[in-house]
């Protein structure tokens, strides 16, 4: 039996914006069959970033995507416009910003995803909390993977540098966690293989047809978006999926915590190219007396 109850996300504090929704409980979702492929070897070496700007749209909603990706270079510095594209095949991994944010005020996460080995497609939304909590930047999310992936065909310079083979994967932080949640209940979408939802709520009953490796990460005094929403989400999923608690976090202290994007990286090296040594880094990469790791493989 479902149960209902009430989660209230206020977004004012940061933005100046106040915001209340009203989310709802959901029961257990069954797990769908993985996806079968022959993963890559994962990157040794870091990446120099490129970043390229599309103006694509979903009908008549706009979906402006910076698409972040490894180049040629030298790694370490800012992410260059149009640089060429390394050699090679990556995998795809979106990224969506919460409220009030912007791609480029969350390269914190997105920058180590593109020096790791993965294209990363960021969206810059002028985020309506109804539309997020409907499911509809969900699905603007599914049309800008859409457009990504088919770069790979384009008279583009992504062209031939784009791996679909093990899915994709989704993360965001706050309203863009929640955009990713919905991606795995309200709006699936069953391309999708990884997903990591940032201090989200809960956004329904999972799907069922998506088979994602799903990491949540979350503090657990986070006064904008309540801890047991994010804790109720988690529980709903079916394994493989794990949980990073930010002991004493608020909505987005871990956002300067190393841990974070370490962990994040790890996770999606092991989605995405199969990587186990990524898989046996993680709990080292969330430990702490702060933090609380939990993992369920199977």
């Amino acid at each position: 039996m479902s149960m209902r109850r009430r989660a209230f996300l206020t977004l004012g504090a940061a933005t100046g914006v106040g915001l209340t929704l009203t989310g709802a409980g959901r029961a257990l979702g069954r797990s769908p069959a993985p996806r079968a492929h022959t993963p890559r070897q994962a990157p040794a070496e870091p990446f120099a970033i490129g970043v390229r700007e599309y103006a694509w749209t979903r009908g008549d909603r706009p979906c402006t995507t910076f698409v972040y990706y490894p180049a040629t270079g030298e790694p370490g510095g800012d992410p260059i416009p149009d640089a060429p594209v390394a050699e090679g095949a990556f995998p795809v991994c979106n990224y969506t910003h919460g409220l009030g944010a912007s791609p480029q005020g969350s390269e914190f996460v997105i920058r180590p995803l593109a020096e790791a080995g993965f294209i990363v497609p960021a969206p810059y939304f002028q985020i309506n909390m109804g539309d997020v909590y409907s499911g509809e930047q969900s699905k603007d999310v599914s049309e800008i993977l859409t457009q990504t992936l088919a770069l790979n065909e384009a008279d583009d310079p992504l062209a031939g540098h784009i791996d679909a083979s093990p899915g994709v994967g989704v993360s965001g932080h706050s309203a863009g966690g929640m955009t990713t949640h919905g991606l795995l209940t309200i709006a699936p979408d069953d391309r999708i293989t990884a997903a990591i939802p940032q201090s989200t709520v809960d956004m329904g009953d999972p799907d069922g047809t998506v088979a994602a490796k799903t990491l949540f990460v979350h503090g657990d005094q986070d006064p904008t978006c309540p801890y047991d929403e994010g804790r109720q989400a988690y529980e709903e999923l079916p394994a493989p999926k794990a949980f990073l608690t930010f002991l004493g976090g608020d909505h987005g202290s871990f956002w300067s915590d190393d841990r974070f994007p370490l962990t994040c990286v790890d996770w999606m090296r092991w989605s995405l190219y199969g990587d186990t040594a990524a898989l046996e880094r993680l709990p080292e990469d969330a430990a702490g007396d702060d933090t609380s790791w939990e993992f369920v493989q199977e």
